[in-house]
């Protein structure tokens, strides 16, 4: 009867746990159903796009013809692309394509943030002045009217704006279907919860155009943690900078496929949380109650707490089994906990897989018999969260490239269907 007690307590604990976590994000749930008119000028402005490549010569040249094929003037729309520690032909075929090319060699500081931060000391340098940046990674592709759409939001003054994020390869695999159905989960019922709210989105991963003012405002390129979007999110939270969300600005990128290129992608990922965390963690609490502060509230509650929250399920699912083992010796009875924490967590992510599936499924490109089935999968590819966050705590990551193969066009992707 004891242990009962105990057991229900932690459950109880627990459930309000989650409740205070995720329980104002119905809000967005109803916001994200409304259409919002959004009041914008007739306004062109002159941007770059600034692409971070590292030997991504099966995929460059893609991404730097569906830039050309923009509905926007040619003209207002430079494409730079910094070669960043390439040992292939990146630099050569970006150049073919039409691209301004810098190239860049630094064993020492690896990774996208240092070759963003370096490019942008050089466009400074040779006074090269844009209203703003669009940043991609080399295997994204774009809808042709992409730029035009974030043009759009961007004269509605919103200084920062992250476009709809969707995959090249939904339908490779349980993994890339697994991270395909939670950027939309993030684009469409978050960001466009956030924009229809009132409040500020997040950037997650590309995409995402941000204005030279603002990005003086910030001090200028100064993000290279192990996650440089969500740091750049914090920054601009945390500065009362709102970020908006363009709907009908389609990019698409290439998910991992194979389990070890996604494990080691996801826990570079968790540590750069934690990294972004133990700096930019006051500085959110001290916006709380202040203009923005939902904002920085929404923050704090999205990232590490999901963390927390699976790893005290497992403890208290762990925990139940041991104390049901040592009093009462019935392994069965004890392995019960764990299992109804898994159960109930299967349901839940089953329910927004399909639910994200039903409502993108004009966007997504596979047979429905195909989606449907990694709707099924997609608990799977969540729930290995669990063990590669705790693998995260304990492990030294560093920035590390994810190949890419996927060389295709967004007709060519649409033609999956």
């Amino acid at each position: 009867m004891h242990l009962m007690m105990i057991e229900c307590f932690a459950r109880r604990g627990l459930a309000i746990a989650i409740l205070i976590c995720y329980a104002y994000q119905v809000r967005y749930f109803f916001a994200s159903h409304h259409k919002m008119k959004i009041e914008t000028k007739n306004e062109r402005h002159r941007f770059a796009v600034l692409i971070a490549a590292r030997n991504e010569a099966a995929v460059i040249e893609a991404l730097i013809q569906s830039v050309k094929a923009q509905t926007y003037p040619e003209a207002l729309l430079d494409v730079i692309v910094v070669a960043d520690n390439c040992t292939d032909n990146t630099a050569d075929l970006a150049r073919k394509a039409g691209a301004k090319v810098y190239e860049r060699f630094d064993r020492i500081q690896v990774g996208k943030g240092y070759a963003m931060g370096w490019l942008f000391n050089r466009l400074e340098s040779e006074h090269r002045i844009y209203d703003g940046y669009f940043v991609f990674d080399a295997d994204n592709i774009l809808d042709a009217h992409f730029v035009e759409e974030m043009n759009r939001i961007y004269n509605a003054g919103y200084s920062l704006v992250t476009g709809y994020r969707n995959a090249k390869n939904f339908g490779d695999n349980w993994i890339s279907s697994g991270y395909a159905l939670w950027f939309l989960h993030e684009s469409q019922l978050l960001n466009r919860g956030r924009m229809h709210s009132g409040t500020s989105c997040m950037v997650s991963g590309t995409g995402y155009m941000i204005s030279r003012k603002a990005l003086k405002k910030l001090g200028g390129w100064h993000f290279f943690l192990l996650t440089e979007d969500i740091e750049l999110t914090a920054a601009c939270i945390t500065s009362g900078e709102k970020i908006g969300y363009a709907e009908k600005a389609v990019f698409y990128d290439e998910q991992p496929t194979r389990f070890r290129d996604s494990v080691r992608q996801r826990m570079r990922w968790i540590k750069g949380y934690f990294q972004v965390f133990k700096i930019y963690g006051k500085p959110l609490v001290k916006r709380l109650g202040k203009p923005g502060g939902f904002a920085a509230f929404d923050m704090l509650m999205s990232y590490l707490p999901a963390f927390y929250v699976m790893l005290t399920g497992l403890v208290i699912g762990i925990g139940m089994m041991g104390l049901n083992i040592a009093t009462a010796g019935n392994a069965v009875e004890a392995l019960t906990s764990i299992g109804l924490f898994l159960f109930k967590s299967t349901v839940v992510l089953n329910i927004l897989g399909v639910y994200t599936y039903i409502r993108e499924h004009k966007q997504i490109y596979v047979k429905p018999w195909k989606g449907l089935l990694y709707c099924l999968t997609f608990p799977v590819f969540m729930l290995t969260y669990g063990p590669i966050a705790i693998a995260a705590l304990f492990q030294n990551v560093s920035w590390a490239p994810v190949p890419h193969n996927v060389n295709t066009t967004v007709q060519a992707i649409k033609n999956q269907a």
